[in-house]
């Protein structure tokens, strides 16, 4: 393996070296790979890609975004951007017209000051770069204003200047945002730069991790060995893809050197190979009944073929169901995973969402509860408007009474129940989900999801049909939209990443949430109006074996 350099600037932006002498000296110094990160553009990107295309060095587009978290300056490094994605090419002109205002602003400010300088001759002086203060120093040296640039900084330049014009406020979350929807990896830059204590910087990585944040740099130029296992520890507890580069600027950074930093540097080819690893893999949500089960309540042969073979190059699949965790993993006995060697992991999102769970380590990833004092309103209410209603504690059913529903209910879902309205009596702690069922009368259904949004039981709580029959409960926080996007933060995968595949209302949350969403054929209309692809066959003819031929193994996103 060989090393890489995965944060370096050029003349597009405070660098003193083009994009083009950039490619040439990473060559020099042997680099098998470099990232472009200039500040705030991309302006650069195009002219190094066709300039190295026919080199033996890998160029990885990229960014760093210059932004504010609690009145600090912190920086997001985007890698493997998709420079012209239109929502990112948006994003960088708006914030291109908020910094040309903010420049004719410091400028008029600095003439006030006696100093003879404009915004048109900056864009004379560096011609193709985003006009940062640095560039501002170097002319007010250049006409002997200062004597160096830190005087200039000091004087006229600095935060904490009479001159200073603060720039559009930008957040973190904001370009986290911006980089995943154009297909790149948001990595957390330089770390310890930012004067934060050990408790507010892992504060703000949980905040960012939440947001879609998906890498950190765990080397960098500064770094000190202790600084470097710290964050590494981070890296690891968020479960953060590691990265790492020299921040060379050129001669404007005196001693720091491409690839190598201050001398000590050197990150590892094989942290790159990990970020393009995150990008290649893809994950499947798919709903359970109706959709990956058959009539007969199985997984078909061909399907489970096609399973096996995502799982065995490295992608994850996830049984996204209402049933209980108990029930999901009886369906995941279909699969007879235990003897086959498989590179991908298999995944539950049980109580629609409301449990994210590892099937092949039994482990928790993420719950979202009701409390049993909302849970018991919701159970009064079915009980005075006459409806069947049901909860769960961890291994059973707890049920209201013994009756045609409940015989319904179990054919499909084979559990032990027991019969109590008194919630406290027979669950000890909160639960994930409640369920009214009414075989006759869906009317009574609709008075009870009223009757809960009257009695604001739903500040708490959503409901939504999981099939004609069912309405069920759970917390606002849960769902199956948010338990995709939870499982694929954790994972690291982009959300352009995933397919999802659904046939009821209660998918609509997750296959808007996904890069694709699926409906089956034989799903409700209003479920295939959100689809992004409705597929050719129903759940009785391998409707997600399609999916999994045309978006995961074959990756025929294009053709939407």
């Amino acid at each position: 393996m060989g090393f890489v350099d995965l944060h370096v600037h050029s003349t597009r932006s405070d660098g003193t070296l083009s994009p083009k002498e950039l490619v040439d000296y990473a060559l020099e110094k042997g680099l098998k790979a470099m990232a472009l990160t200039d500040h705030d553009t991309v302006d650069g990107i195009s002219e190094i890609l066709e300039y190295a295309a026919d080199k033996p060095i890998e160029i990885i587009p990229g960014i760093e975004y210059s932004t504010e978290y609690n009145g600090r300056d912190v920086h997001i490094v985007g890698l493997f951007i998709d420079h012209k994605a239109p929502k990112f090419v948006s994003y960088l002109d708006r914030f291109k017209k908020s910094r040309t205002e903010r420049n004719h602003k410091l400028c008029a400010n600095l003439q006030k000051a006696g100093i003879d300088i404009s915004y048109d001759e900056l864009m004379d002086e560096f011609p193709d770069a985003v006009i940062t203060r640095a560039h501002y120093a170097k002319l007010i040296l250049k006409k002997g204003y200062v004597k160096s640039i830190r005087e200039a900084f000091d004087k006229y330049l600095g935060d904490h200047t009479p001159y200073f014009v603060h720039r559009e406020k930008i957040t973190p979350q904001e370009v986290i945002d911006v980089t995943l929807s154009a297909g790149g990896i948001p990595v957390l830059a330089h770390p310890t730069l930012y004067g934060m204590g050990k408790e507010q910087l892992e504060t703000l990585v949980s905040l960012l991790k939440s947001e879609g944040l998906m890498g950190i740099e765990t080397e960098y130029s500064t770094y000190t060995p202790a600084e470097t296992r710290r964050i590494k520890a981070l890296a690891q507890k968020y479960n953060l893809l590691p990265s790492g580069g020299s921040d060379f600027h050129g001669s404007n950074k005196t001693g720091l050197d491409l690839a190598v930093g201050y001398g000590r540097l050197y990150v590892d080819e094989e942290i790159l190979e990990k970020q393009k690893k995150a990008l290649k893999t893809k994950i499947l949500f798919a709903d359970i009944d109706d959709t990956l089960l058959n009539s007969d309540k199985k997984i078909s042969e061909h399907t489970r073929k096609k399973i096996l073979e995502m799982l065995s190059k490295g992608h994850h699949f996830v049984f996204a169901s209402g049933r209980p965790i108990n029930s999901i993993m009886d369906v995941v006995g279909q699969i007879d995973i235990a003897d086959k060697k498989v590179a991908g992991g298999v995944y539950a999102t049980a109580y629609n969402g409301a449990l994210v769970y590892d099937c092949l380590n039994n482990e928790t990833i993420e719950q979202s509860a009701i409390t049993l004092e909302t849970a018991q309103k919701i159970f009064d209410m079915a009980l005075s408007a006459g409806v069947h209603i049901q909860t769960y504690t961890d291994t059973c059913i707890v049920t209201c009474r013994e009756d045609d529903e409940l015989d319904f209910y179990t054919k499909k879902v084979d559990m032990p129940h027991i019969v109590e309205t008194d919630l406290k009596k027979v669950i000890k702690h909160e639960t994930h989900k409640l369920i009214a069922i009414s075989l006759d009368d869906r009317s009574k259904l609709e008075a009870l999801r009223s009757m809960a949004e009257t009695l604001d039981v739903c500040g708490e709580i959503v409901c939504a049909y999981s099939n004609a029959y069912y309405l069920e409960f759970y917390n606002k926080n849960a769902g199956k939209g948010n338990a995709l996007r939870a499982l694929c933060r954790k994972l690291n995968i982009p959300l352009r990443n995933c397919v999802a595949a659904g046939d009821e209302e209660n998918d609509i949350s997750m296959i808007k949430a996904a890069g694709v969403g699926a409906a089956v054929a034989n799903a409700k209309d209003i479920l295939k109006e959100s689809a992004d692809y409705v597929t050719l066959n129903d759940n009785n003819n391998d409707a997600v074996a399609e999916l999994i031929d045309k978006f995961i193994l074959n990756d025929e996103r294009g053709n939407l």
